[in-house]
């Protein structure tokens, strides 16, 4: 058993899921593969996501290290999210999901 945060994790494939485990994590990760993205913005290219679960995935993805929040010292204040280094390297393990899912699902993703 892996001790992490108050939690217990079977192994460490358990703890790696639980920091992009829930529907919108992994989406949010892969639109900040492009680039920094504003809140609106991924709120905007991320369908159905509600402002309340936007905000807690984005915080807890910044609290486990995985993006950085930018704060920009203008009037009007501009934020912008980006993928940390560890975020990074999480992005090709991503991908590759990505694309086994276009292989086995491709007569559903082309409805």
């Amino acid at each position: 058993m892996i001790e992490h945060k108050g939690k217990s994790y079977i192994c460490a494939l358990d703890l790696g899921f639980e920091i992009i485990r829930g529907k919108w994590k992994a989406v949010i990760l892969c639109h900040l593969s492009d680039g920094p993205k504003r809140f609106l913005e991924l709120q905007r290219i991320t369908y159905g996501v509600s402002q309340k679960v936007l905000s807690e995935s984005l915080k807890q993805l910044e609290v486990d290290g995985i993006i950085i929040k930018h704060i920009y010292a203008e009037i009007p204040p501009r934020v912008e999210y980006s993928l940390t280094e560890k975020g990074q390297e999480l992005v090709p393990a991503l991908k590759i999901i990505e694309e086994w899912s276009k292989n086995y699902f491709s007569d559903i993703l082309n409805k």
